[in-house]
């Protein structure tokens, strides 16, 4: 089994963190939670040992990456709401990050539904799990019919044509080529949404978002 290369762990961002111990990015992750680049540099330290140790679960490749990504979202959400003080807490006043990761990721290898392959449109390539948490979480920021056309196109591949045709079905009548503007304003308020160190890991400080850039399966966020 070969692990992944993710390109942010290069990125300046992130490798100023490396020296940081796992308490002080914890408390850095919750405390800046509008930043972005805490939680991408645990996630380059620590993604080694969790794709191993889902990639030794018996799963298809894709279905490896897919409950790989998943993983990490519930770490994402796991992680907002720990209590690092170990108030009231058994076992937190000597917390170690590693075994508590090592934890989350059994549960979701033995509890987390895996759809089969032909439904799963997530690529690893495309958008590493941090790039994804970010992505759901500033989807959330946006106008509900952006954020639909949005979905529809990245997650279901739909063209506007067909875009178009859904929404007249719902009383949401709409040509082609509004569709095809309101995702590209979907898209440019994704982008706006994003925390701004996540853009400049994933997309360079210069450059603008693409269609291409979100080939992520957000249906789940419907």
């Amino acid at each position: 089994m070969q692990i992944p290369h993710f390109p942010e762990s290069n990125h300046p961002l992130v490798k100023s963190l490396f020296d940081c111990s796992d308490r002080e990015l914890l408390t850095l992750f919750q405390r800046h939670l509008d930043e972005g680049k805490y939680f991408t540099a645990i996630f380059c330290r620590y993604s080694p040992i969790i794709y191993t140790l889902i990639g030794h679960s018996g799963r298809s490749p894709v279905q490896v990456d897919y409950l790989f990504a998943i993983t990490w979202r519930q770490i994402y959400h796991a992680l907002i709401d720990l209590d690092l003080r170990g108030t009231g807490v058994p076992g937190m006043e000597n917390f170690n990050l590693q075994n508590w990761l090592i934890n989350i990721t059994a549960l979701c290898i033995n509890q987390a539904e895996v759809p089969p392959v032909e439904s799963i449109h997530y690529s690893l390539q495309a958008a590493s799990p941090p790039l994804w948490c970010y992505t759901e979480q500033a989807l959330d920021l946006i106008p509900a019919l952006q954020r639909l056309i949005v979905l529809m196109s990245q997650s279901f591949k739909w063209s506007e044509a067909r875009i178009a045709a859904y929404l007249q079905a719902e009383a949401e009548v709409l040509s082609p080529a509004e569709v095809r503007e309101l995702l590209q304003s979907g898209l440019k308020q994704l982008q706006q949404a994003l925390p701004a160190d996540i853009r400049a890991i994933y997309f360079g400080e210069e450059e603008t978002v693409q269609e291409e850039d979100f080939e992520i399966d957000l249906a789940s966020s419907l």
